[in-house]
């Protein structure tokens, strides 16, 4: 055989076992993925609530097909998916009524969870309803929970979900920062008061994060996702204010799901 003929031959048989691998590799990396037993515990975050499609099965929990999970799911099609999280759920709510799916096949949960414990809703009802000084007050007052009995009760929750799947990669999401300072808004809050609220959601975070990683769980910051995409900022994925569905206010849209947390949530998975 010629040296030119071998050449092209031993090239022919590197690139066919080059392309072999790659493909077996691929098809392991599919099944894989595939393999995944996923639950998505939290609140309203991790249900959807804003983004809309709302499966009436649910009720006032308020799960959503345009939800982050239901949006991973669908592109990662797991071996099983359990959805649980609820609109309203404080740490409590996730023990008592979410941990159901959770076994020790679990591979993979997803968790936001927190706000509703801090007092977010009320925190924004007395912003927007009363004075600066009360608003900043109130704050305060959720920054001294968070300080004192959040992390005893995000340690409850996350405990009770690792005694439950033992072996699972726990996902811990965190919140937006809500306003883009000197935005769009020329009426509304005061950029004082949108500083205060942005600065209390990153002490939320923080909080979480640390609880989360003393669990050994995954925590993940979907603060820098929003960016640019924040109230006020001509392009926003929150809601603002709604008096005619006050649930939704302050929470993500369909596009705060899919381009916000979906990929937040794909990049730790």
């Amino acid at each position: 055989m010629k040296m030119s003929r071998l050449v092209a031959f031993s090239s022919s048989l590197l690139l066919g076992a080059v392309l072999a691998l790659t493909g077996a590799v691929t098809a392991n990396a599919a099944t894989s993925v595939q393999a995944v037993d996923y639950v998505a515990l939290g609140d309203s975050y991790s249900s959807g609530v804003g983004s809309g499609s709302y499966d009436s099965a649910s009720g006032d929990c308020k799960r959503s097909t345009k939800a982050y999970p239901k949006l991973w799911a669908a592109a990662n099609s797991p071996s099983s998916f359990a959805f649980t999280a609820c609109s309203g759920a404080r740490t409590g709510d996730v023990k008592a009524g979410q941990l159901g799916p959770l076994n020790s096949s679990t591979d993979l949960v997803s968790i936001s969870v927190g706000g509703n414990d801090a007092g977010f809703a009320d925190v924004m009802t007395t912003c927007v309803t009363q004075s600066e000084a009360a608003c900043l007050s109130r704050i305060a007052t959720a920054r001294s929970y968070v300080d004192t009995t959040l992390p005893g009760n995000l340690d409850s929750v996350y405990s009770a979900i690792r005694a439950k799947a033992s072996s699972a990669r726990v996902v811990v999401l965190g919140y937006p920062r809500f306003y883009k300072i000197g935005g769009s808004c020329v009426v509304g809050l005061s950029d004082k008061v949108r500083a205060a609220i942005n600065d209390a959601s990153g002490y939320l975070n923080a909080a979480t994060a640390k609880r989360a990683a003393n669990h050994g769980f995954t925590f993940t910051d979907v603060a820098g996702k929003f960016t640019g995409h924040e109230i006020c900022s001509g392009d926003a994925w929150l809601h603002s204010l709604n008096w005619l569905n006050i649930g939704e206010s302050y929470h993500p849209t369909a596009a705060g799901q899919s381009g916000g947390y979906l990929p937040a949530f794909a990049s730790a998975a």
